[in-house]
């Protein structure tokens, strides 16, 4: 059975599913798993493009070596040194003594923390705009640092009119898995690459120079037609942070209960009023999702209880995640409820104040204990106010 796809003729995609990880990271969820994608050129000489993650050597290899077809690589591209893309370097560079390891200044001491390799004779340095010429092909490299880490830099075929995409463009999701590109992309950019949008901004803007017909990204499938330019549209409001759409994001945090009924309570007087919800019990429902729900709507309404003179220890991490990411250019509106001593729409507010551009209700909601019936009507009045 073959275990490569072709891109083109000559140029070939590995991709390894990885249906064992749970978290991604250590720590995103990736119920549909997720896959890690290599390349290969093959031309008068032949090139490699990334590897994949150490748990999957063994078929990884043994896909190349099939795919290979009996040559050896005279060069491998290392675009990224996150693990996931570059654990297999070390036993290429031991099957293959005569490839060539091909990076840009920053490439290499990282690559010297990850392994004990003589690279002096073996490395190629590459900088921005130089090209390196396999016959037929000829890539050019396009630096894009801290997308999502300082050496990353991305290699365009203009023959073929293929960028070869890195860390960008890539989802969450194995390649055997169906489903629609937008959500788990969304996910997958928010919560890897998401604080770094004005550097997405400018590789975006090198881009544009760029006549791309073919994205291949080191996660999820490869983007061509309809599906690119969907991509290309999208990233260019999730680097400007942007928000895809109005809506309301409806994150909550609750004690006792009562938080959790006014916030079923505000969610149906949104609807009522025709706008677009998504509500997260954040003790409950993953993190990682309610942060991508919170980028791609324009409002967020924070509903927690007050709790040991400050707020409930799951919004408390939410709103540490959203100001790690650059969360900004937001309405957002506060509820609290205490049954003394009210603190949780202090404590929002607090942290709130150290994000960019939010603009915060100047009237914020204080239920005291259970759901009142002037409760609900000050709650009508918001839904009102941001419907």
């Amino acid at each position: 059975m073959r275990n490569w796809t072709n891109v083109t003729e000559d140029i070939l995609q590995i991709g390894i599913n990885d249906r064992v990880t749970d978290l991604f990271e250590g720590q995103y969820k990736i119920p549909n798993g997720i896959s890690y994608n290599a390349y290969v050129i093959l031309d008068e000489k032949v090139c490699l493009l990334d590897t994949v993650d150490g748990r999957f050597a063994a078929e990884y290899l043994a896909a190349l070596e099939e795919a290979l077809g009996g040559r050896e690589p005279e060069y491998l591209v290392v675009s990224h040194m996150e693990p996931d893309h570059s654990a297999c370097i070390g036993a290429l560079m031991e099957k293959y003594p005569e490839m060539r390891l091909v990076g840009n200044q920053k490439t290499f001491p990282i690559l010297k923390r990850y392994f004990d390799l003589l690279l002096e004779e073996r490395s190629v340095t590459v900088r921005e705009g130089e090209t390196l010429s396999l016959g037929r092909h000829e890539l050019t490299f396009v630096m894009a640092p801290m997308v999502h880490w300082p050496e990353v830099m991305v290699a365009y075929d203009a023959g073929e009119k293929i960028l070869f995409s890195a860390d960008a463009m890539g989802k969450f999701g194995a390649l055997d898995c169906e489903e629609e590109w937008l959500g788990e992309a969304r996910r997958y950019y928010f919560n890897i690459v998401g604080k770094f949008g004005k550097q997405v901004e400018m590789l975006l803007n090198k881009a544009k120079n760029l006549e791309i017909e073919t994205v291949c990204p080191l996660h999820g499938p490869i983007l061509r037609g309809e599906a690119l330019a969907k991509a290309l549209e999208v990233y260019a409001k999730w680097g400007a942070y942007a928000p895809e759409e109005k809506g309301v994001l409806v994150a909550y945090a609750s004690l006792h209960g009562n938080t959790a009924k006014a916030a079923r309570a505000f969610e149906k007087m949104l609807r009522d009023r025709g706008a677009k919800v998504e509500m997260f019990d954040l003790a409950r429902e993953d993190l990682s999702e309610a942060l991508s729900q919170a980028f791609r709507l324009d409002t967020m309404v924070l509903m927690a209880s007050s709790y040991d003179a400050g707020v409930m220890p799951f919004m408390e991490t939410f709103l540490a995640h959203l100001k790690a990411k650059n969360y900004q250019k937001r309405r957002v509106a506060l509820v609290e409820n205490a049954s003394f001593a009210p603190s949780a729409n202090r404590t929002m507010r607090e942290i709130l104040s150290q994000m960019r551009e939010i603009s915060v209700e100047e009237e914020p909601i204080t239920i005291f204990g259970s759901v009142k019936p002037e409760d609900l009507q000050k709650l009508e009045a918001l839904a009102d106010k941001l419907a």
